[in-house]
C-alpha cells in the first residue's frame, strides 16, 4: 500500500516482495500512487492535497497508468528482452479480463437490487446469463454448481455495494493514457502529471479533462483503446 505522511506531505509505500513478476507490477502501481502524494503536496488546503479527498477514480488512474506506462520500460531494468515481453503481455491480457470481470459484477449488482423479490435460484441463473455475456469463454462442464455461486468471490458486493465500477471507470483513463504515451510520450506525460497536480481540487470529469481525456466510455471511447490492446497482445 501507499500511506501518506500528513504532516510532512510525502507518499510512504509498503510492499511485501519474494521475487515473483507481481512485484514489480506492485511497485510500479503502489509508485502510482506515491507519485500522485508528490504531485499534489503543494497545493494549500487539506481537500486538495490529501489523498483521501481525491476522487477514486482519477486516484486509481495515477497508479493504474504507472504500472501500463511503466510495462513499457521493463527490459534491462527487471527483466531480459524474452521476460520483458512476456511480463508486459500478460499483464495487459489480466486487464482485459478485469474489465469483463468488472461488468459482470457492477450489471449483477444492478440486477440483484432492481429485484428484490428474486430468488437465489434466480440470482444464480442471472449470474451465469451475465459472466456469458460479459466473458466465461472457458468450459464449466462438470463444475457448473461452482459457477452458479462464483458472483460470492467478490467482496464488494458484500461490503460496499456498487463500489467497484469505478476501477473499470480508472482503466479507461489509463488506457487512454498508455495509448497516447505510445505514440507522444512527452505529451502523455505531461498530461499525466497536470491531472494529478489538481488533487481534490476539481470534480472528477474536470481532472479527465485536465489529463486530455473523454470522461466518456462509449464505443468511439473504448474502440482505440482495445485496437492498441489487440495489437499488442496479437502482433506482439
Amino acid at each position: 500500500y501507499n500511506m501518506e505522511l500528513s504532516e510532512i506531505r510525502l507518499p510512504f509505500v509498503f510492499m511485501n516482495a519474494v521475487g515473483r513478476d507481481g512485484d514489480v507490477w506492485t511497485l510500479l502501481h503502489e509508485s502510482g500512487h506515491a507519485f500522485h502524494v508528490f504531485a499534489m503536496r503543494d497545493k494549500r488546503f487539506p481537500y486538495q492535497y490529501r489523498s483521501e479527498n481525491v476522487p477514486l477514480e482519477i486516484a486509481e488512474v495515477a497508479s493504474q497508468a504507472m504500472e501500463i506506462i511503466g510495462g513499457e520500460h521493463l527490459e534491462g531494468t527487471f527483466y531480459s528482452k524474452e521476460d520483458a515481453a512476456r511480463s508486459k503481455r500478460e499483464h495487459l491480457a489480466s486487464i482485459v479480463k478485469l474489465l469483463a470481470w468488472i461488468a459482470t459484477i457492477d450489471a449483477f449488482q444492478h440486477w440483484v437490487y432492481t429485484h428484490p423479490s428474486h430468488t437465489r435460484e434466480d440470482r444464480q441463473d442471472q449470474w451465469v446469463r451475465f459472466r456469458k455475456r460479459f466473458g466465461g469463454a472457458e468450459s464449466w462442464v462438470g463444475h457448473e454448481e461452482f459457477l452458479r455461486s462464483q458472483w460470492q468471490r467478490q467482496l464488494h458486493l458484500f461490503e460496499v455495494p456498487f463500489y467497484y465500477i469505478e476501477y473499470g471507470i480508472a482503466f479507461m483513463g489509463a488506457l487512454g493514457l498508455w495509448t497516447r504515451y505510445r505514440k507522444d510520450p512527452r505529451a502523455a506525460i505531461s498530461a499525466y502529471q497536470r491531472a494529478l497536480a489538481l488533487g481534490g481540487s476539481k470534480p472528477l470529469p474536470e481532472l479527465f479533462k485536465a489529463a486530455d481525456l473523454p470522461f466518456d466510455f462509449g464505443p468511439r471511447t473504448i474502440e482505440p483503446y482495445a485496437k492498441e490492446l489487440h495489437d499488442v497482445l496479437v502482433h506482439r
